[in-house]
């Protein structure tokens, strides 16, 4: 039994540890490796509080663990993933942008943490979402490193910074992201689509009805065609429409009660 109850703890470690190693990889230019930590610290917070509820286990400490791991993994390092691609747009453009453009990155952690002090303390938030949930909007910035800039090393060769997609890739046309200002419109967007007061539709199951389930089976639908057709290019795209399907979903609802 006292084994047991330290499963679901020794998972959210598993999602820290994740975090700690994505953090590495970006320090080492390694986008493409800091995105895969951020899509298996992604299973493995699913999986801790899955594993909780199965096994009916539960405490304040893996409350707060899990707090504490979402904000290295899905706080601090989007901020330095976007850190590094502010600065490698910079060298794409042929110049140094100033250190007030880098600081901007450092806003994902501020209100990521935000975001889970409120999360955390908001009773509203058991069954939806109150903004944009942490993990979601680190899966959209670690996807565009990875698009952008992760299919090489530029550490190796910076000469090959201007090769970013290959000819052949489906949306060669998010190139035009490549710009610090854009990566700085992003930051700034997605810093507050964290804190914002926009429902969002959480992806649980209390049961398996169409009738109950309709906009989730709609939305995995969807997400599953984009994957397979465009891969890890499809993840900002499936981001954005779980976005604007919460704003439909709760634009309808205020419609219909008034």
């Amino acid at each position: 039994m006292q084994l047991k109850k330290h499963i679901p703890n020794s998972i959210t470690c598993g999602n820290l540890l994740c975090g700690c190693l994505g953090i590495m990889a970006s320090f080492e230019n390694q986008l493409n490796y800091a995105f895969y930590f951020v899509i298996l610290a992604a299973v493995l917070d699913f999986l801790d509080g899955f594993t909780a509820r199965l096994l009916k286990v539960s405490s304040a400490i893996g409350k707060d663990l899990d707090s504490l791991a979402d904000m290295v993994t899905f706080g601090v390092l989007p901020g330095f993933i976007m850190f590094r691609m502010i600065k490698f747009s910079s060298m794409i453009a042929g110049n140094e942008v100033s250190l007030f453009f880098l600081l901007f990155s450092f806003l994902i952690p501020v209100f990521s943490a935000i975001r889970l002090a409120k999360f955390n303390n908001d009773p509203r938030q058991t069954d939806s979402f109150i903004g944009v949930p942490t993990p979601a909007s680190t899966l959209l910035i670690s996807s565009l490193g990875y698009i952008l800039f992760g299919k090489f090393h530029p550490s190796a060769c910076m000469d090959s910074l201007s090769i970013i997609l290959p000819a052949n890739d489906p949306l060669k046309g998010l190139q035009f992201l490549n710009h610090p200002y854009y990566l700085c419109a992003i930051t700034v967007v997605m810093s507050l689509l964290l804190v914002s007061e926009i429902p969002l539709f959480a992806l649980k199951f209390k049961n398996f009805g169409w009738s109950d389930n309709k906009v989730r089976y709609l939305f995995l639908i969807i997400a599953v065609l984009l994957l397979i057709v465009f891969q890890v290019s499809a993840l900002p795209f499936i981001i954005l429409l779980y976005i604007l399907l919460s704003v439909i979903i709760n634009f309808t609802t205020k419609k219909k009660r008034n």
